[in-house]
């Protein structure tokens, strides 16, 4: 009896037990699944400076949604871009030099990135990644150099270097051009918003370039308001080319601009895919005005350090460390193989990469990395980096790590160093600026060799701004930025506009033209010619908006166009033949004192 109540008992015990462990499993919560590659969404600023961000020690400004992505993951304490805004585009882009890519200028065509490139979102998408670009382009606005056509399957903003409106803003989404309601910067984040959500259920690579803080000086009334007679705690290197309204200006759209990121940040928290998204947070030139940027020599427009220097910020909280500073030199070349090797993603193209794979350096620990040598170009002008000196473009080596605004040249000091970076500025200039050909039709006014093209049956809409058009006789841009201007002064029948196109497909395309017209000039007849092929139509009726006089907080900067409403002017069918050609637009009639003004005129494949 003794055995059988032993037995029994040691079996109730061993199910008892069992039950318990399988409470226990039901009761714990699953197992993770095997990680997904990330989520990457990258944030680029436009014409934002080191000194910016209230990160770097800004005191006027506070911009916590930024800051945040340096404290919860890693900042590249010494990261350069380009001077201006398309060649650092590119970098990000390719991986490589922008010269390289065939991007010299920001406008004029000269802005376009060579076909020859393969692009970080190639990469993602061929990768399996859902991509979106929400924002400023600025590497070429007609297919196949589009975003859709770089890598993108989804494109909502503004193709050129520079818009001049930041409200209720006329934007392209996806070929077509849309009004808009609201500030820019919040339309945008918008529709990137969207497809975060829309994307969450599988990865995708989500790319948000700001428009600001480029001018015009426009912010909503309520971020002015706040900064209308703030005091500015810190004041640029050369306080008498400060405009303090300006900078205030300037500081009021970086907090709008922190807003935004921070309700990217929230929809990926909503989403429950921020600990497996890399958030990249960059600008792509030095400030646009002498406000403070930690007393560095320089702004945009210049190869010294303030002109180059940017913040950079990742962090991907399943995959970072958090609030690491990296004090190796990097640059906009260093993004395309880091981030791809981040998530595990093979790069398309065979092309030599400039940048390195900066992944190494984000375990914290010790690393074998030797030093290097960063060009950078403007104008003709070069400077060299590397980890403790910088070459500038007049030949002066400046010790960074004691002098940052360099005001010592130590030349003499380290006259092995200076001379071996200057040998490596000369052999970079024979292997990156051989003869430009673009950079001399430029200096003799004359717009870029590369045809402008068109024609394509995948995306069969093709947009000609005046900004790649060619003014004749009289006629003039409003602007000296062709980045956002349109044609006046059309008076004549000596007086025409030019784009050099490149036909892809023969065919009928719809020709429609973007203008306004004093109303008692209304009645011109314009003449279309493209090879052999011509079309007339008439200006009419008389459209003339006035000029938007509340779209900006401040006076706009000298040379910056005031912007109208255009109006759509359907000029019908035209046949064209494929191949280069000349597309000019001229008056063969004008019963008043002018043709017109024209923004753009869009032709649209209907049948080939």
């Amino acid at each position: 009896m003794k055995f059988w109540n032993s037995y029994f008992l040691s079996v109730w015990v061993c199910l008892m037990l069992l039950t318990c462990q399988v409470t226990l499993a039901l009761a714990q919560p699953p197992r993770p699944s095997p990680p997904v590659r990330p989520n990457v969404v990258v944030f680029l600023a436009d014409d934002a400076g080191w000194g910016d961000y209230s990160h770097s020690g800004n005191r006027t400004v506070s911009t916590p949604s930024i800051d945040s992505i340096a404290q919860q993951g890693v900042s590249l304490d010494r990261f350069f871009v380009c001077p201006v805004c398309a060649p650092t585009r590119a970098e990000f882009l390719t991986g490589r030099y922008h010269s390289r890519g065939g991007v010299r200028g920001v406008s004029l065509g000269e802005e376009r990135l060579d076909l020859t490139e393969r692009t970080v979102a190639d990469a993602f998408r061929a990768a399996g990644y859902a991509t979106g670009a929400f924002g400023k382009w600025h590497n070429g606005s007609q297919w196949p150099y589009h975003p859709r056509a770089r890598g993108f399957d989804r494109y909502f903003g503004h193709t050129a270097g520079h818009w001049g409106e930041y409200f209720d803003a006329p934007l392209e989404d996806d070929g077509r051009m849309v009004r808009t309601s609201g500030y820019i910067v919040d339309v945008c984040v918008e529709r990137a918003e969207a497809f975060i959500r829309e994307q969450q259920d599988r990865p995708f690579f989500c790319f948000i370039p700001f428009t600001t803080p480029h001018s015009p000086w426009a912010v909503p009334a309520e971020d002015w308001e706040r900064y209308r007679e703030r005091e500015l705690l810190q004041r640029g290197a050369n306080p008498d080319r400060e405009k303090p309204e300006e900078t205030r200006c300037v500081l009021a759209m970086m907090e709008h601009q922190d807003r935004c990121v921070g309700r990217i940040l929230q929809a990926l928290q909503q989403c429950g895919v921020r600990d497996n998204t890399i958030v990249l947070y960059f600008s792509d030139n030095g400030p646009n005005t002498a406000r403070w940027n930690g007393g560095l020599r320089g702004q945009k427009g210049t190869v010294d350090e303030g002109g180059l220097r940017s913040v950079c910020y990742l962090s991907w909280p399943a995959g970072l460390p958090q609030g690491l500073v990296v004090p190796q030199i990097a640059g906009a070349i260093d993004l395309l193989p880091t981030l791809t090797a981040l998530a595990g993603v093979s790069r398309v193209g065979n092309l030599p990469l400039d940048g390195k794979d900066l992944s190494p350096l984000f375990s914290g620990g010790s690393v074998e990395w030797p030093d290097r040598t960063i060009f950078s170009v403007w104008g003709g002008r070069v400077s060299a980096r590397i980890q403790r000196f910088r070459l500038a473009d007049v030949g002066r080596l400046y010790d960074m790590q004691v002098d940052p605004g360099q005001t010592m040249p130590v030349n003499a000091a380290q006259a092995g160093i200076a001379a071996q970076l200057q040998r490596e500025v000369q052999e970079w200039r024979r292997e990156m600026l051989p003869e430009n050909p673009n950079l001399l039709r430029k200096l003799a006014g004359a717009v870029a060799p590369r045809p402008f093209t068109l024609g394509y049956a995948e995306f069969p809409i093709t947009m000609l701004p005046a900004r790649d058009g060619q003014p004749n006789g009289g006629v003039t841009r409003s602007s000296n930025a062709p980045n956002c201007s349109y044609f006046v002064n059309w008076k004549t029948k000596n007086d025409s506009i030019v784009w050099n196109v490149d036909v892809h497909t023969a065919g009928r395309y719809e020709v429609v033209i973007d203008y306004t017209c004093p109303l008692a000039d209304s009645g011109s007849v314009g003449l279309l010619a493209c090879g052999e092929s011509r079309r007339r139509g008439k200006v009419a009726p008389g459209w003339d908006p006035p000029l938007y006089t509340n779209q900006d907080t401040l006076p706009r900067p000298h040379g910056e166009s005031q912007m109208k409403e255009f109006r759509p002017l359907p000029l019908g069918q035209v046949e064209l033949q494929s191949g280069l050609q000349q597309l000019e637009l001229r008056a063969v009639e004008i019963p008043g004192d002018s043709v017109m003004d024209l923004r753009r005129i869009t032709l649209t494949l209907i049948q080939p």
